[in-house]
């Protein structure tokens, strides 16, 4: 059996490893140059770390981990407001969880998959252009001219999926706009007010920035605000400049890092509603397919785990493409749209737009920091 992945991000690296472990071949074809790095923290836990245990990656992405030493909420001045120690952070994400770099993840999956336990071919700079399919197989047109087929495709190709807009239909069918844009860089060097191994972050009037310092000595520049500070046409530099030059702090010093970026994610804040993943023998899944969004923290783990059980499926159903399809997604469906609604839920208090919101918002964390809470988390969730 032979499957055809578009994308090769977390959602379509793992499908490939996963679906080598069932004798798939596979075949990645990615529309960037080549593998792209970075990217924003996650947590990465649930079912995602369970399908990572499954899969044999759970010990490259326990080295690539890392534990921040100290979150510190700052004051649109700079001044302190309050802080999180390490073991009050590692409580509040619990034991089965860790916390990486989305470039980090899609790293390991990477050398896993290229270094030959994937069994995949992977093509850069090239997407897809036309899909046919009957009853057995599935042929695909490539922007480089080429012609596939396999046994399936699979649209692993993010929130902006060509495989969707081709098979499913338009993008604005599908995207529920959270009303919120985000921006993520890496920068060249570690602020001097951010310790190493901390992150800092603040909130105010409807904007919210962080520096995230890894331990290992790289810097992640962090910037998310609602939708009504941006204007239409406005590119990364000239919008965050605008949006976030009142503030004080080292937002100077981060925007400054960003004219020397080598790359940058700049996009609206959107999950992608799909009454359906599947279409014959064509599936969408990662952001390509329920997209979650950074409000709910949990995409990274839904898509490793969705490719795991895509895997469990295929192999339960032997032959029967589009009935492993049905059945995958029904135990995945419940899942994401949980966490979509987790989401939506939560996006009024990500970035406050007023200072009683924003007071409200940080309770949680404030109450995670008194000695007693804190004393109380770290006995039930890291020592048992």
């Amino acid at each position: 059996m032979r499957a055809i992945i578009i994308g090769a991000g977390i959602a379509g690296l793992a499908t490939a490893l996963r679906l080598h472990q069932i004798g798939w071949d596979t075949l990645i074809v990615e529309r960037a140059p080549a593998r792209r790095g970075g990217g924003y923290a996650v947590t990465f836990g649930g079912i995602g770390y369970d399908a990572a245990e499954r899969m044999g990656i759970l010990p490259g992405l326990l080295d690539k981990g890392f534990i921040t030493d100290e979150l510190v909420y700052h004051k649109p001045n700079g001044d302190r407001r309050f802080s999180l120690d390490r073991a009050t952070i590692a409580a509040t994400t619990g034991r089965r969880s860790i916390t990486i770099l989305r470039g980090d993840l899609e790293a390991v999956l990477y050398e896993k998959v290229e270094g030959g336990e994937g069994g995949a071919e992977i093509r850069f700079g090239a997407t897809l252009t036309a899909v046919d399919q009957d009853e057995h197989t599935v042929r695909v047109t490539l922007t480089d001219g080429t012609e596939e087929e396999g046994d399936l495709l699979i649209g692993a190709d993010g929130l902006h999926s060509a495989t969707r807009a081709l098979l499913f239909g338009p993008e604005e069918d599908f995207l529920l706009d959270l009303e919120h844009k985000v921006a993520v860089y890496m920068l060249d060097k570690r602020p001097a007010s951010i310790a190493t191994g901390a992150t800092g972050t603040l909130s105010s009037g409807g904007r919210t920035a962080a520096v995230i310092s890894i331990p290992d000595g790289r810097n992640v520049a962090f910037f998310g605000y609602r939708a009504d500070h941006a204007r239409p046409g406005e590119d990364v530099t000239t919008e965050l400049r605008r949006v976030y030059g009142d503030l004080g702090w080292v937002i100077p010093e981060a925007l400054a890092g960003l004219q020397r970026a080598e790359s940058v994610y700049f996009d609206t804040i959107s999950q992608v509603v799909a009454p359906s993943w599947s279409k014959g023998r064509v599936v969408l899944l990662g952001d390509a397919a329920w997209c979650v969004t950074l409000f709910a923290g949990y995409g990274s783990s839904l898509a490793v785990g969705g490719a795991d059980r895509l895997g469990t499926e295929l192999a339960a159903h032997p032959g029967d493409v589009p009935a492993a399809l049905a059945a995958w997604e029904g135990v995945i469906r419940p899942e994401a749209e949980r966490k979509q609604k987790l989401g939506r839920r939560v996006k009024g208090v990500y970035a406050p737009t007023s200072p009683l919101l924003l007071w409200l918002s940080l309770l949680p964390l404030r109450l995670a920091s008194l000695p007693l809470v804190r004393r109380y988390m770290i006995r039930r969730f890291i020592e048992g």
